[in-house]
C-alpha cells in the first residue's frame, strides 16, 4: 500500500474537533500549505442544522497544532468573480488549484444535474487551466467512477508531482448515494487531464468517512490532513506524518 494511505489509516492524531458530538457536526475539507515555515491550515465546520457555517483559517509553527486567525460565516462570504459557472445540468464544487511556472490548474468536482436532486450525488473531477486564474479552460474528465468502491463518483482532493513527471493524486470516493458524505479516500496516477484509479479504498473509522485528504511537503516529508469520522458520527480533522525515505 502506498505509504501515504498506509498513514491516514493507522497512525493519526486529532487536530481540530468538530463544533458538536454526533452525526451531521464536522471539522473538516481541509486545505494546507507550508509558507516560509509557517503551516497554514483552512478548513470547514458543519453543525446537523444551517449546514456548514464557517470557514476557519490557522496558522502553526509545527503543523499540528494552529491558532485561529480568521473565520468567516457563511452569512459574511461573498464572490467577486465566477470562475466555474454552473447551469441547469452541471454543478461545481470541491477545488483543487495550484499556481506555478506552467499556470494555474484545477481539478473540480463536477455533479450532473439531469437526473435530479436524488441522484446529483453522482461526481467526477474535471481538469482545467488557466493563465491568471481567473479564466479557466475546461479540457474534459481527468477522473471518473470506478467500478467497485468508488463506482457512484470520485473526488480528487489533493495533486503532487511524481518524479517521473507525471502527477499523483488522492481522491475521494463512494459506491453508492447512501454514503454521501461517507466517503472514501484512494490513489490516483497520471497525466493532470488523464488520472487512473491506482490504490484503495483507506479503510475508513467505524467502516465510514475517511475523505478531503491534503497532501503537504516539507523538504524531510510530507504531512497529511483528513476529515475522518468518529464512534459518535461526528468528523474531526486529523493529521499523519510520512518521512522521507533514506
Amino acid at each position: 500500500m502506498h505509504p501515504f494511505l498506509e498513514a491516514l489509516g493507522s497512525s493519526t492524531i486529532v487536530v481540530v474537533e468538530p463544533p458538536g458530538s454526533g452525526e451531521g457536526h464536522w471539522a473538516g475539507a481541509p486545505s494546507a500549505l507550508l509558507h516560509e515555515g509557517t503551516w497554514w491550515l483552512a478548513y470547514r465546520l458543519r453543525r446537523p442544522v444551517g449546514r456548514g457555517y464557517a470557514n476557519v483559517v490557522g496558522r502553526s509553527d509545527d503543523g499540528v497544532r494552529f491558532t485561529t486567525v480568521a473565520t468567516i460565516t457563511s452569512s459574511s462570504m461573498g464572490a467577486a468573480t465566477t470562475v466555474l459557472p454552473g447551469s441547469a445540468s452541471e454543478a461545481w464544487k470541491d477545488v483543487v488549484v495550484r499556481a506555478g511556472e506552467q499556470g494555474w490548474q484545477m481539478w473540480a468536482c463536477r455533479h450532473p444535474l439531469d437526473l435530479g436532486d436524488g441522484e446529483a450525488d453522482r461526481m467526477s473531477t474535471w481538469y482545467a487551466t488557466s493563465d491568471d486564474g481567473l479564466t479557466w479552460r475546461l479540457h474534459g474528465k481527468a477522473l471518473g467512477p470506478g467500478e467497485g468502491w468508488d463506482r457512484r463518483g470520485t473526488r480528487v482532493t489533493s495533486v503532487w508531482d511524481a518524479a517521473d513527471g507525471t502527477v499523483q493524486a488522492l481522491y475521494d470516493g463512494r459506491a453508492s448515494a447512501a454514503e454521501n458524505f461517507h466517503e472514501r479516500t484512494g490513489l490516483a496516477t497520471g497525466a493532470p487531464g488523464s488520472l487512473t484509479a491506482r490504490e484503495g479504498p483507506v479503510p475508513a473509522a467505524y467502516g465510514q468517512a475517511l475523505r478531503y485528504a491534503s497532501v503537504v511537503a516539507d523538504g524531510s516529508g510530507t504531512r497529511l490532513y483528513v476529515e475522518r469520522a468518529r464512534a459518535d458520527g461526528a468528523h474531526e480533522l486529523r493529521t499523519a506524518y510520512v518521512s522521507q525515505p533514506s
